[in-house]
């Protein structure tokens, strides 16, 4: 009897159903172990064979023949060509099978016969197959039912981004890079710790592709948006450098060209521009590569000029090229577009699978074992018992019989018994036992804290890792460029000069050239630092650079980070702009302090300074990714301010100063290491009306003398030994006799004979001085006068810079 069906119903579905075999049975990698079935059934068929990496080569021939003939219904030569990829070192970062004989070349050479090469398994790709034995993974009959192969290999490497994949299936593609082995293990143990961390932050610990054949990385936007959609694109550059010839003439030497790129059509494409005259100035082209890597030379004329050449280079050829990123892969059958985030916790996810399976399986032999020690040691111990009744039976079922009533034994363990050989009943062999049966109690332990504590497999999937790393880890050899070729990194057009760096007690900032300030004598009156109005005068003032990064922290206990070129410049007496201009500040929030920093140390810690004699120390990394709103950098009292933060290390010191002239040291070690939101403890006991105005550090290999400034312009230095140490909390001692002529101390600075100071007052004065033109006096002194105050100012604040030896002192 026949049906009607409807030609376009069945079309449709026949068509889908093809689709959805060729995408996940042949073109589409699988998001657990990033193989396609091809190489999955080429690394389990050698695994069944026992080509390992530590066991002699066998012919590809017999490998492929296996694949095809137990796993694999398709062509022999693309079971070929699926091997012989495997095992290029150009095309896969961390090759999976280890090739002996003619494997292909960069140059596009195929490899030879498959009877004429021989290959085995790599290590890593033993890393792919290890505990399959141990029911890791779900088996699935092959295509003819005679045989079960692997859904999925238990694999410890995340081999989807770290050897990367491409194909073309129905309607849908996928081309996922290579990436840098240390990189992603950093990445996964990121996530396995932190699953709620930003994509931000993946992206500094996963920077970007790393080719095979290396190259030079552009496009940083392009590799960030792929990480985090599964869709964009990077630009790849080969390395090219200018050597120098005979005669004064140069050469341009192609040492890295980017991946997946044929080197012999490369030199072909050069010569066909050299021959239609679009590359002109090249005497001699000849490629010098060997087995010790690429290189193509390219000889100039003594008209040509190199930059024009590379630059020509890049546009007309291969040279330079993008590579376009598309993370697609199969997950629970069905194809998936995955962001990095996504394809790292899919990982995770099955390596916990793994490891239950795996444990699971050990512990039931674990125990199966167990069970049996426990019977040989009931034995054991009445082995005369035993032997009476061995020998009184008179079939071995009886005895087996007998022996389980007896002693309530097991089947299982009476038969232990009767199997056990008689060296068993000597005193070594019963120590060994008894050790064997503890060890084993401790193993199953073990085990089912892994399967019932997440914490504990956690700890054994980031053992796993580690060691991996460090077996496999391999530097990276794509270098990340910082900026896009086709575009101008602001950095590179301005100069890394001295600057200071000046802020109002209003909140107007700006930087000035630090050649505007010259060298002065002490006791001058100083030159013009800013514009002066009776409202307003400078208020904090320091010397950096114009690539450093400016960290501001508020009084309200706020970070915020820009580079210190993005303030606008202006002369020693122009006004800046407000800071609010540049900063997201709230209301009545100000600049507190000030540093910079090219990048932040491990092993450093910020030392946040109160008012109010509150200390805290925190870990420098905390504040490395500032948004540009700003990060809660301390917790604040309603009736305190933040008045300073420092750099420390924890064997440093502290020495902290108050207005009325009062200090306190005492070790960093002291206060204990905090969260960026922590409020901190307390360093100083204030005195009623007191309030800290500075705070400095004394390492063991730094400066040794403080220098204290008054309001009224005097300062003093003073050696720190006269500072004993105390107990963080104290009220501390007398570190400068204040006097109407004095007035309160305003700041305290550790220096040292090289230093200069720059002092600025409130009438916007600045001077410059040598701090050896300033007296080395005891304690409780009042000093010497460092700066003639005009009517009605003050000495606002102060700031240090080297010594210049060069510079022009008599202007």
């Amino acid at each position: 009897m026949l049906n009607d069906v409807s030609i376009e119903k069945e079309i449709k579905k026949s068509y889908l159903e093809y689709s959805l075999s060729v995408i996940v049975g042949r073109a589409i990698p699988d998001v657990r172990d990033g193989l396609k079935p091809v190489h999955r059934r080429i690394l389990y068929a050698m695994h069944e064979l026992g080509n390992t990496y530590n066991r002699p080569y066998k012919k590809s021939a017999r490998v492929v023949g296996d694949v095809i003939g137990k796993y694999h219904p398709h062509g022999d030569s693309a079971v070929y060509d699926a091997l012989v990829r495997m095992a290029q070192d150009f095309n896969m970062r961390d090759p999976l099978v280890d090739g002996q004989g003619n494997f292909g070349s960069i140059d596009g050479d195929s490899a030879a016969a498959m009877r004429y090469t021989e290959a085995r398994m790599s290590r890593l790709a033993g890393e792919f197959l290890a505990d399959i034995e141990k029911n890791t993974v779900t088996f699935r009959p092959n295509y003819d039912n005679s045989l079960q192969e692997p859904e999925v290999l238990p694999t410890k490497v995340p081999n989807l981004l770290i050897n990367g994949s491409s194909g073309i299936a129905v309607g849908m593609a996928t081309n996922i890079p290579p990436h840098n082995l240390v990189e992603i293990v950093d990445g996964v143990l990121l996530v396995l710790d932190e699953p709620e961390t930003s994509m931000s932050d993946l992206i500094r610990v996963v920077k970007a592709p790393d080719f095979p054949t290396g190259g030079l990385l552009y496009g940083r936007d392009g590799i960030a948006e792929a990480y985090r959609t599964g869709r964009g694109s990077v630009k790849i550059r080969g390395r090219v450098q200018v050597e120098e010839r005979k005669n004064g003439l140069e050469s341009i030497v192609i040492t890295e060209i980017p991946y997946a790129l044929n080197k012999s059509k490369l030199v072909e494409k050069i010569a066909a521009l050299v021959n239609e005259n679009k590359l002109e100035g090249i005497s001699d082209l000849r490629d010098e590569s060997n087995l010790g890597g690429i290189r193509i030379v390219i000889d100039l004329k003594k008209t040509a000029y190199a930059d024009v050449i590379i630059n020509k280079l890049y546009k007309y050829t291969a040279l330079q090229t993008s590579f376009g990123i598309n993370m697609l892969a199969v997950v629970n059958n069905r194809p998936q577009l995955l962001n990095l985030k996504q394809i790292l916790e899919y990982f995770i996810d099955f390596r916990k699978e793994v490891i239950v399976r795996r444990s699971r399986f050990d512990l039931a032999k674990a125990e199966h074992r167990a069970h049996i020690l426990e019977g040989l040691r009931i034995a054991l111990d009445n082995i005369d018992e035993v032997v009476t009744i061995i020998r009184a039976s008179s079939t071995p079922t009886e005895a087996k019989m007998r022996l389980g009533e007896r002693f309530e034994l097991s089947d299982i363990q009476s038969q232990a018994i009767l199997d056990m050989r008689l060296q068993r009943l000597t005193n070594m062999e019963r120590e060994k036992l008894i050790a064997e049966y503890t060890e084993l109690l401790k193993r199953i332990e073990f085990l089912r804290s892994i399967i019932e504590n997440p914490e504990v497999l956690k700890g054994v999937i980031r053992d796993e890792l580690l060691a991996l790393k460090e077996t496999f880890g391999t530097p990276r050899r794509s270098e990340i460029m910082a900026h896009d070729p086709d575009s101008i990194d602001i950095e590179d057009i301005v100069p890394d000069d001295d600057m200071v760096i000046t802020l109002s007690n209003k909140g107007y900032i700006k930087r000035t050239g630090l050649h505007n300030y010259q060298q002065q004598k002490r006791g001058g009156v100083g030159i013009a630092g800013a514009f002066s109005t009776d409202k307003d005068f400078i208020s904090q003032l320091l010397t950096t650079s114009n690539h450093q990064y400016l960290n501001l922290f508020t009084n309200t206990g706020r970070m915020f980070q820009i580079k210190v070129h993005e303030v606008p410049e202006g002369g020693r007496t122009a006004k800046g702009i407000h800071v609010a201009n540049l900063l997201s500040l709230g209301e009545n929030e100000r600049v507190a302090t000030a540093m910079t920093y090219r990048e932040f140390p491990e092993n450093k810690y910020f030392l946040f300074i109160t008012r109010n004699g509150i200390v805290k120390r925190s870990a420098m990394d905390l504040y490395k990714n500032v948004r540009s709103q700003g990060l809660i950098a301390v917790g604040l009292k309603e009736d305190d301010e933040l008045l300073a933060v420092r750099e420390v290390a924890q064997q440093d010191e502290i020495i902290l100063v108050t207005k009325n002239g009062f200090s306190i040291r005492f070790d960093c070690s002291e206060v204990r290491s905090m969260g960026r939101s922590a409020a901190g403890v307390k360093g100083i006991t204030l005195r009623p009306g007191d309030t800290v105005v500075a705070g400095v550090i004394l390492s063991e290999t730094g400066k040794r003398e403080l220098l204290t400034i008054a309001e009224n312009g005097y300062g003093k230095r003073t050696h720190v030994d006269q500072f004993r140490n105390q107990s963080r909390g104290g009220k501390g001692i007398i570190n400068m006799r204040i006097t109407p002529k004095t007035g309160p101390v305003v700041s305290a600075l550790m220096v040292d004979n090289e230093d200069e100071a720059i002092l600025l007052t409130s009438g916007n004065k600045i001077i410059r001085i040598g701090i050896n033109d300033i007296s080395l006096v005891g304690r409780a002194t009042q000093g010497v006068r460092l700066v003639r105050m005009g009517d009605n100012q003050t000495l606002i604040c102060c700031d240090l810079v080297e010594r210049d030896e060069d510079r022009d002192t008599s202007r």
